[in-house]
């Protein structure tokens, strides 16, 4: 799925969201220039993997929390992590180093990457900003919208406190 792919998708299932459209960022800090709508649901994702290659996750957390990924390890029983390769996130998601979002789930055609969302995008306004698989928008949706889309899709998803 595309960008227009991914709007036409949120369209069909009547989902609500909004679109901010932006210059292409990379990371957190040339997004921090962005102005957003609802910057404190903007989310970051990191797209990681097992020493042994057998097993992917996705990580989402708030855009100003740090992943330590030694505690990720140990808080859910994995194998050493480190981040994926540029030809996994290509073959396995689609989508290009910067526009790592959990929409990129919806083209893992395995189902082999386990979704971990933070726990406290829950809280307050209940909504999350990710790419919409490119990452010159942010799209703003409930957050239960976008786990109940990507459990439907059949990623296992695990929700807590990161």
């Amino acid at each position: 799925m595309n960008k227009q792919a991914v709007f036409d998708y949120l369209n069909e299932l009547n989902v609500w969201h909004e679109i901010t459209e932006h210059p292409a960022v990379y990371n957190m800090e040339e997004l921090s220039e962005v102005k957003l709508p609802y910057p404190d649901a903007d989310a970051k994702n990191l797209f990681v993997r097992d020493d042994k290659k057998r097993n992917y996750y996705l990580i989402t957390v708030k855009g100003d929390k740090r992943v330590d990924l030694k505690e990720f390890r140990k808080q859910n029983d994995t194998r050493r992590l480190s981040f994926a390769s540029e030809n996994d996130l290509k073959d396995i998601l689609k989508l290009i180093p910067g526009s790592v979002t959990p929409l990129g789930l919806l083209n893992d055609e395995e189902r082999q990457v386990h979704f971990y969302l933070d726990k406290s995008f829950f809280d307050d306004k209940q909504i999350i900003g990710v790419h919409p698989n490119d990452n010159t928008a942010t799209v703003w949706l409930k957050v239960t919208d976008l786990v109940n889309m990507i459990e439907k899709h059949g990623n296992e998803v695990t929700v807590e406190y990161l």
